[in-house]
């Protein structure tokens, strides 16, 4: 099967990766990455199948095409490093967010002495301020007012 995007180390290359894979110390993804590139190395005639590494490695096929193509197209440093991750929205913002804190200051429910994040979150959602919420996000939002 014709292969689009070939991986080909230079030594020195294959060394920093194999020093960086059996130190372990360092994010799983750029070791992965790592593991990845090696597998896929076509220098040395034993280069491995995209299926093959997914099944070696546990991975997704398209986590190994990716970085074979990041090495052919950006190189080196590019294939082994990450792109960082889009930062995802907080699901409370601005008038919800200030809901739960106005919530959390507030007397607890009858029978209860205090307020605990699992009964602001269904509070929240009684009152109608937000749709679902779970208790990990009002534990942040109140984090972040301390």
């Amino acid at each position: 099967m014709f292969k689009k995007y070939v991986v080909t180390l230079r030594e020195d290359e294959r060394e920093q990766m194999r020093a960086l894979v059996s130190g372990g110390k360092s994010a799983a993804r750029k070791l992965n990455h790592a593991r990845i590139l090696l597998l896929a190395d076509a220098s040395q005639g034993r280069a491995r199948t995209d299926q093959e590494i997914v099944e070696a490695l546990g991975l997704g096929g398209r986590t190994v095409e990716r970085v074979r193509q990041r090495f052919v197209e950006e190189g080196f440093e590019a294939a082994l490093d990450p792109k960082p991750q889009p930062r995802r929205a907080g699901k409370l913002e601005g008038q919800v967010e200030s809901h739960v804190i106005a919530l959390a200051k507030s007397d607890p429910p009858k029978g209860r002495k205090r307020w605990t994040l699992r009964l602001l979150a269904d509070e929240m959602v009684q009152l109608q301020y937000i749709e679902a919420i779970s208790h990990e996000s009002v534990r942040q939002a109140l984090k972040k007012t301390e």
